[in-house]
């Protein structure tokens, strides 16, 4: 789907109202403009409009279609501004404008929460204030929100605004100590735009046609479904997510809680609040599945009746059932919970209301308040459901269960087709992503984040649009001897990634990282590595792995002059390993200019590999701090 059929069919549903003159929502006050890439300025307007565009003394005209949409272009221009970008109608006169809009660099900042982080959080933050503010550094924050589908406008408009001690605070640190560093060094007007959404995973943020590429037609058709019809679309996910279910358990078909509840040990809620601030108990920091149950007693007109069961906002998922039958799967921490059930699915006398409650992280259960929680009827009477629940817990093992399509923070291209898809084709100098963390364990993000940078090129018109891929930093348990690490697998992948793609640069954080937080606060030194490599700096990067006179040489490129071991005479985290697992060792390294000598010890030696840890200790760097990543090679 192209951005003009979204933008033709958004203005189609959107009435009278489309006959106004709107620039996208790109153009605003403030606004940067890509410089030495063609331009193209869109909008709606009333259908065969004839318009005007006029921005920094160059005009262009165009009509809008039958559908009220217009766009004019622009050959590309140097930097340079302030100008005013204005539309004129038939009449001459200013129908809608922008001012204060420069031409220069562009540069959009997306990924999960250490991309996220903001200012105010980052390091050295009281310090740093002093010297926010700067006219020539813009910055535009694109609120979280999720579609099905991809949308023209956002949730809500955003706006620019030049860096100040009010608009960076709450800015992506990343981002901005990038944008920064970029401002400095090139003395143009920068435009930074913050995309963002913590717990993410990769395929949120896909195109639909990157979905369909990795995910399969089958996935794609279930989402489509869901966007018409939700209860369809649980249902037709309902066996997998079964399946999961009688693999966790044990229980055979017919056995399960939504079908025989009283199977279970059931006490009653303390509160309608989250499971963590029930004094009492031994939930405080449980992280698992719950099952709830609530009975609701109905009329005969009740029953025969469609209704809304509210539950409020549920932390974090919900599979949820009405007399056995499922109604909805979601997975949201902030999202109320309002799901519409057909009149057939209720029953004259007592209705059984199960939910099956999961959290993986912080609070988990109903947040309430009790008012809440109710059942709303079509003919505008209600019964509340703030009270008589029951629990029982079903295991501590956090996660697991399948996520649908349209799942918040991991469904198919959901927070791509809210947050990204209304930037519409703006040309970009680049994009900066630090995203990972929640697809650690998940194979194949290297095919994944191929997929999506080949969709948001398409969508910003250049094949060779730079990405600047922040590699994960060191968090969690210290390694005492070789193991398996989905972390390190991770980084891996991603530098496989930027090995096959000439326009993808890995930049490493793994130096970065806190061991016990896994939001590291040195934004600053990200945001000075970042600039590097939109500057096309160079960062250390593994070649191969030969052997040679008894020992093996492991080369690299991207070193500046040459690699170094800190505070050790040998370069530690270097492991030999042979074809089977478990076969892995550490072993002696010596490095020495542009390259990494290993001693042969003798055994079966097929890889190295090298920081294979979640949170490994590195002392291998070149002589700008720059270390090297983690990495598996085969041995030639």
């Amino acid at each position: 789907m192209t951005w003009r059929t979204l933008l033709l069919a958004a203005a189609a549903c959107a009435g009278p109202a489309h006959a106004q003159v709107t620039l996208a929502p790109t153009f605003t006050d403030h606004a940067v403009i890509q410089r030495g890439q063609p331009i193209l300025v869109s909008g709606t307007a009333a259908p065969r409009d004839k318009l005007t565009v006029t921005l920094a003394d160059k005009k262009a005209t165009t009509t809008a279609d039958g559908e009220g949409y217009w766009q004019a272009g622009f050959t590309a221009l140097p930097a340079g501004g302030p100008y005013e970008l204005t539309v004129r109608g038939a009449d001459g006169r200013v129908a809608a404008a922008a001012k204060d809009v420069m031409l220069g660099d562009v540069w959009l900042c997306s990924g999960q929460s250490n991309m996220e982080l903001p200012v105010r959080r980052a390091l050295d933050f009281d310090t740093q204030a002093a010297n926010f503010a700067d006219p020539g550094l813009r910055l535009l924050t694109v609120e979280k929100a999720t579609a099905t589908l991809p949308q023209r406008r956002f949730a809500a408009r955003p706006s620019w605004s030049p860096a100040s001690a009010d608009s960076v605070p709450d800015f992506s640190a990343a981002c901005y100590y990038m944008a920064r560093d970029l401002r400095a060094a090139r003395g143009v007007a920068i435009g930074a735009v913050d995309a963002t959404w913590g717990g993410t995973q990769i395929r949120a943020w896909l195109t639909p046609a990157a979905t369909r590429s990795i995910y399969g037609q089958d996935e794609a058709d279930l989402l489509a479904l869901y966007t018409r019809d939700p209860l369809a679309a649980n249902q037709a996910f309902f066996p997998r997510w079964a399946g999961w279910w009688r693999k966790l358990s044990g229980d055979a078909p017919g056995e399960e809680p939504w079908i025989k509840p009283d199977r279970l040990t059931w006490q009653p809620f303390p509160a309608i609040s989250y499971w963590d601030e029930w004094k009492g108990t031994d939930f405080k920091s449980f992280n698992g599945y719950v099952w709830a149950r609530r009975s609701v007693t109905l009329t005969p007109a009740q029953a025969a009746q469609g209704a809304t069961l509210s539950l409020g906002v549920i932390d974090d998922s919900d599979e949820t059932f009405v007399n056995g039958k499922v109604i909805a799967n979601s997975f949201s921490w902030s999202d109320p919970r309002r799901y519409a059930v057909p009149a057939g699915y209720w029953r004259t006398g007592v209705n059984e209301i199960m939910v099956l409650v999961g959290d993986s992280w912080g609070n988990g259960g109903f947040q309430g308040p009790a008012d809440a929680l109710k059942l709303s009827f079509a003919d505008g009477s209600e019964i509340p459901l703030g009270d008589g629940w029951s629990y029982a817990i079903a295991t501590d093992k956090a996660g697991g269960a399948p996520r649908p399509p349209w799942d918040q923070i991991a469904g198919l291209g959901l927070i791509h087709n809210a947050m990204v898809a209304p930037l519409g084709p703006i040309r970009l100098d680049g994009i900066a992503w630090y995203q990972g963390e929640a697809d650690v364990g998940t194979p194949g993000y290297d095919a994944r984040l191929a997929a999506l940078i080949a969709g948001w090129r398409a969508q910003f018109g250049r094949k060779d649009l730079p990405l600047l891929v922040v590699g994960l930093a060191n968090y969690g348990d210290p390694a005492t001897k070789p193991a398996e690490s989905g972390w390190a697998a991770l980084r891996d992948e991603q530098r496989r990634a930027a090995d096959a793609d000439p326009a993808m640069t890995l930049v490493p954080a793994l130096d970065l990282g806190e061991r016990l937080d896994i939001h590291p606060a040195n934004k600053i030194e990200l945001g000075h590595r970042l600039a590097r490599a939109a500057a096309g700096g160079p960062f250390p990067r593994v070649v191969d792995a030969t052997r040679k006179d008894g020992q093996i040489v492991v080369r690299f490129d991207g070193v500046t002059g040459g690699l170094m071991s800190w505070s050790s005479h040998g370069a530690i985290g270097f492991e030999l390993c042979g074809d089977a697992a478990g076969s892995c060792r550490f072993a002696d390294a010596r490095a020495a200019d542009m390259s990494v000598t290993i001693v042969d010890d003798g055994r079966p030696a097929t890889r190295v590999r090298y920081s294979w840890a979640d949170a490994p200790v590195v002392n291998l760097f070149d002589a700008d701090n720059l270390p090297v990543g983690s990495f598996e090679i085969m041995i030639r």
